[in-house]
């Protein structure tokens, strides 16, 4: 087999990993905010992560088939995919509660209230000030006090996205800060306000 399909083999992995993390952040944001459009994320995830899981495992069967793994190896890498699949899973369960508004724990509804952050996604407009800007360009987490920790670009995800990762138009930023930083991401992304020192 090819180092390519080895590459590819690995990736395919990885993301099943980062992917799966990603859910489990979102899903409990989406539950402790009572945000049904993140708990809405989670279950596009939930079914790309599905995808991939099948095609790992093709991959994974077929390396085995063409002797290029043993069967303990082969088992492990089944065993890696098997248990973020299964995170997948959980999370997509957290986010249910969220969309069927299930009504929380008093407990889990009182930690809400003390609690200072949002969790916040927000789709960046064309016409906004934040387009084409690297993070580190726009310092929103020390303006606004929101820390981006993932982007969706189309269908590619951006996992704790630095200060040099670029804004582009069309991008749906994943944020967490203080409840009042969120109405002025939510303002710079649409493009209603402009960014102040740029």
């Amino acid at each position: 087999m090819s180092e390519e399909f080895d590459i590819d083999l690995e990736d395919l992995i990885l993301e099943v990993k980062d992917k799966s993390e990603l859910m489990i952040d979102l899903a409990y944001s989406s539950l402790l905010y009572d945000n049904r459009r993140i708990a809405e994320e989670v279950y596009d995830l939930e079914e790309y992560i599905d995808s991939l899981h099948q095609t790992t495992y093709r991959l994974i069967l077929n390396k085995l088939k063409q002797n290029e793994i043993d069967v303990d190896e082969a088992l492990v890498l089944l065993r890696l995919v098997d248990s973020g699949e299964q995170i997948a899973d959980a999370a997509q369960e957290i986010a249910d509660v969220e969309l069927r508004d299930i009504e929380l724990h008093p407990i889990i509804k009182k930690s809400v209230r003390e609690s200072d952050t949002v969790f916040t996604r927000v789709e960046v407009s064309s016409d906004s000030s934040l387009c084409n800007k690297t993070l580190g360009e726009l310092k929103l987490a020390s303006e606004t006090g929101m820390f981006v920790i993932a982007i969706r670009r189309g269908n590619k995800w951006i996992y704790g996205p630095d200060e040099d990762t670029k804004i582009l138009p069309g991008d749906v930023l994943f944020a967490k800060g203080p409840a009042d930083g969120e109405k002025e991401l939510i303002d710079l992304a649409s493009g209603e306000q402009k960014e102040s020192n740029l």
